[in-house]
């Protein structure tokens, strides 16, 4: 984790008697009287002073991502509220955009700078300009230039840094008050509102907003004492150590596995050495404890803003809710200061969230998530998925447009969020709401029921699982098994790769609880959008690139790692093994050659071996569509993988939404090449199933079973809609009536299907 925090936060100096006595002068200002107008102006005079510079401007971020001239000591005094420049303009729209500082001995010739004539800035050569950072966010710069070139030396550039941190307590106060920005799109009102964002756990909830706001107000920012300062957050940390140790405690009694693994991850980061040095090295500078938590905090958040890799962009919002909980226990509250008096129905909205900040809310209340930020691999998504909550994420005007309390709808189905909703969507929400619980009924009811459609064909339904929590669902929702245990997600919430003992622990648990149901492990699926801490690697175009059983090839021991532990996982029952992304069948002959390496060595190691493998490829890559022949016999089932499979096949990017929803999985050519993979995966009497997320959609189930699949693995949330469908569902006139429409060159099927499933009373 230093890593992490080496490559976004500098280092600090020792501190000097310059920063000491300009720290002090700058609380005095923020302690005393005036108009916060009259205040800024003290400060920038100040600074220009200490830093024996000719110019002091102090910048501040307006609606509209316009930078406002506020303050400055040096030009002219009527450019003050007028000069305007948008991020990225300039050398101070540059700092804005990059949120780092910038030095230069002679700014006029540098190619990003831009002359303003009313600034009278024309005599000046250098320029020291650094963010001005609260809450991760830029709110303004500050800026000093003088007439003579002039080279700044790193403990000068950090001293305006920490200055900077000083001044952004006066800025985000909001007193400032300039005229009317006429960028400013002025309050949002009170008007409903209907936001979109991405999808990552389904379902329907309503409540009542709470603003997730952990930004606590920072009342001294200059210490006396580093020695004292450090003291005080030595036994803050202490103390925020032993409060994650009780919430540890409490989700290993809750049984949550998947989440209390999360949280000892998170543990681990609260010990990062890297992160508790810069904070003492911060404290040494002369601020307090909290400010140099909130100064780490703050570099570290905007940095990272601009850096691509989710991994580490994922870890910041850990470090957010670290930095957050050590304030809370510097100023003596270990919980939420309004635990306790929350609604009855809790939608909680964030700009993000750690994991161990949802934890601090009541479960009982909690009734969905909205994030402005967020990834379904979050350790927060991971955590509220394991709640079972609505989730939906990358919503940016969140936190803008909802205020506490409202009345909030999240369709966690849709990515939308209804904000204030009208009467009629209320009413609406209640009657699917009501609609939803009446059905869970019925599909609780039917959980005994065979998936048998109405001319007697048997339907098997497995679940797709990627979590501990997801198993228990086999036995709630009466499938038939688990086709798909996505094994990634341990990897990607640890710090460093599991021990052969750590998988064997978990794949245990997992049949354990399957309690004798088959599961279907599928070896490590990493690459792509899914990567490791502990594993890096770049790539242009990462979807067909390093990734899968290509890296597991390529680096055996990875593969072999884990197959030894699904093998001693089994303790002598039965397992199903499947390797993703297969592209040739040389590629699946290796890996089970790898796999009978594992059996060969738990024989000679006298360890129980499983009493059955039944080893499969997930078909992903179009390739293996031409070498059925030569797979088939090979293999002992063999599972589409329909997610991957689509997007090759249409060439077009599941996660790009201006093609996402182009192309259309009902369409001739997709039924067709499904068609004929049935056909043959029959001839050879290979078992075939369909794992993809057309699997748990009623309409494109009914389809597939339409044209010869007989076992479909689905989410378990879908398994109940897609059993109703089955059961009601004359799958020989649906074979004959999509033999006629196999042929077209229609773009979709899709109205067919609806019309034949409305005059047949399907539900889909």
């Amino acid at each position: 984790m230093t890593q992490i925090l080496d490559g976004a936060v500098v280092g600090f100096s020792q501190p000097s008697h310059t920063a000491r006595r300009l720290l002090a002068s700058l609380r005095d200002i923020m302690a005393g009287s005036g108009p916060p107008q009259a205040q800024l102006d003290k400060i920038v005079r100040i600074i220009a002073a200490e830093f024996g510079a000719d110019v002091c401007s102090c910048y501040v971020m307006r609606p509209g991502d316009v930078l406002e001239l506020f303050s400055t000591m040096g030009l002219n005094q009527e450019a003050v509220h007028h000069t305007r420049l948008r991020t990225g303009e300039g050398l101070v729209g540059h700092v804005a955009v990059s949120a780092l500082p910038i030095a230069i001995p002679d700014a006029p010739a540098h190619p990003s700078f831009v002359y303003r004539p009313e600034t009278g800035e024309d005599p000046f050569s250098s320029l020291m300009g650094v963010p001005i950072l609260r809450g991760g966010k830029v709110r303004g710069v500050l800026v000093v230039q003088t007439v003579q070139p002039r080279r700044y030396g790193d403990d000068e550039i950090e001293l305006l840094q920490t200055v900077a941190m000083v001044t952004a307590e006066l800025i985000a106060g909001g007193a400032l008050e300039g005229p009317p920005s006429p960028t400013d799109p002025g309050l949002p009102g009170m008007l409903p509102a209907r936001l979109e964002g991405a999808a990552v756990n389904g379902g329907l909830a309503t409540g009542l907003a709470v603003l997730h706001r952990p930004q606590l107000t920072i009342r001294q920012l200059v210490g006396d004492d580093p020695g004292t300062e450090r003291v005080r957050f030595d036994e803050a940390l202490a103390s925020m150590h032993r409060s994650l140790d009780a919430l540890l405690a409490r989700t290993a009694s809750d049984g949550i596995h998947d989440t209390h693994e999360i949280l000892q991850t998170y543990r681990m980061f609260a010990e990062d050495r890297g992160w508790l040095n810069r904070i003492y090295e911060a404290i040494d500078t002369g601020l307090t404890a909290e400010a140099a938590v909130q100064r780490v905090q703050n570099d570290m958040s905007a940095r990272i803003a601009h850096v691509t890799d989710p991994y580490l962009r994922e870890r910041v919002l850990d470090f957010d809710d670290l930095a957050t909980r050590t304030l809370r226990h510097l100023a003596g509250h270990s919980s939420l200061a309004y635990a306790g008096t929350l609604p009855d129905d809790v939608v909680l909205v964030a700009r993000s969230m750690g994991p161990a900040e949802l934890l601090d809310y009541d479960r009982e209340h909690l009734r969905a998530l909205v994030l402005e930020e967020g990834s379904a691999t979050s350790h927060v998504a991971i955590i509220a998925r394991a709640l079972e909550i609505p989730v939906v994420v990358r919503c940016p005007e969140a936190m803008t447009l909802i205020e506490s309390l409202d009345r909030v709808i999240v369709d966690g189905d849709n990515g939308t969020v209804f904000v204030r909703p009208a009467e009629d969507v209320q009413e609406a929400c209640r009657v699917n709401l009501a609609h939803r619980r009446t059905l869970r009924q019925s599909y609780a009811e039917a959980a005994s029921l065979p998936a048998e459609t109405r001319d007697g064909v048997l339907v098997s339904l497995h679940l797709n699982a990627g979590l501990l929590t997801d198993v228990q669902h086999v036995h709630d929702t009466g499938a038939d098994g688990i086709g798909l245990y996505r094994t990634e997600i341990p990897f990607m919430v640890r710090p460093a790769y599991p021990t052969v003992e750590e998988q064997t622990d978990l794949y245990a648990k997992v049949l354990d609880q399957a309690a004798g149901k088959p599961v279907i492990f599928r070896t490590l699926d990493v690459g792509g959008d899914k990567m490791l801490p502990y594993f890096k690697f770049s790539q242009e175009n990462p979807a067909l690139g390093w990734r899968a059983i290509r890296i597991g090839l390529d680096r055996p021991a990875i593969l072999r790692t884990q197959l030894r532990a699904m093998l001693r996982a089994t303790q002598g029952r039965p397992i199903g093994i499947m390797f993703p992304m297969i592209t040739e069948v040389a590629e699946f002959d290796e890996a089970r050659r790898l796999l009978s390496v594992e059996l060969d060595r738990a024989a000679d190691e006298c360890r129980a071996v499983p009493t059955q493998v039944r080893v499969g490829v997930m078909l992903e890559v179009p390739a293996l569509l031409w070498q059925l022949p030569q797979l088939l016999p090979r293999v002992d089932f063999v599972a589409v993988g329909s997610n991957d499979l689509l997007q090759y096949l249409f060439a077009a990017d599941r996660a790009n939404a201006k093609v996402a929803q182009r192309y259309d999985p009902l369409s001739p050519p997709v039924l067709n090449a499904l068609g004929s993979l049935t056909a043959e995966a029959a001839r050879f009497g290979v078992p075939l199933s369909l794992c993809g997320e057309i699997a748990g959609r009623p309409l494109e189930a009914m389809a597939l079973l339409g044209i010869g699949f007989r076992d479909l693995s689905m989410a378990a949330a879908s398994l109940g809609p897609v059993k109703r469908m089955v059961r009601t569902l004359p799958l020989r006139e649906l074979e004959e009536y999509l033999a006629t429409l196999r042929t077209s060159a229609r773009q979709s099927l899709r109205d067919n299907l609806r019309a034949f499933a409305l005059d047949h009373a399907i539900p889909v």
